[in-house]
């Protein structure tokens, strides 16, 4: 998983979540349009799953997806936080899967 600094822009113009670009500066000074897959909780705490964009702006549904602690101050701003510990990524990445899992069995 590639780690961010900031998020350096937010399109908020339509209330699905979906819809809102993230882009991400990432350590190797790319920056990586993003889109919010799902916002879920672990352990009273919220995490964020973001699937980069291709360059045309769809989902790269076979591409990576950035799993990062996710935040908002009282005014509502968020903010993205690395995951450190590798025990905690396991467990996030666990829970993210079986998301995945049961999106899958409504599907059905």
């Amino acid at each position: 998983m590639k780690k961010n600094k900031e998020i350096q822009n937010i399109e908020e113009d339509i209330l699905d979540p979906a819809d809102i670009i993230v882009t991400l500066d990432l350590d190797d000074n790319v920056s990586v349009d993003c889109e919010i897959y799902t916002i879920f909780e672990v352990q009273d705490q919220n995490y964020i799953a973001l699937v980069p964009l291709q360059e045309n702006g769809e989902r790269n549904d076979e591409g990576d997806v950035y799993l990062y602690r996710y935040f908002e101050d009282e005014n509502g701003t968020p903010s993205l936080e690395n995951i450190e510990s590798d025990d905690e990524f396991e467990i996030v990445s666990d829970r993210f899967d079986e998301l995945l899992d049961e999106e899958d069995f409504e599907t059905l």
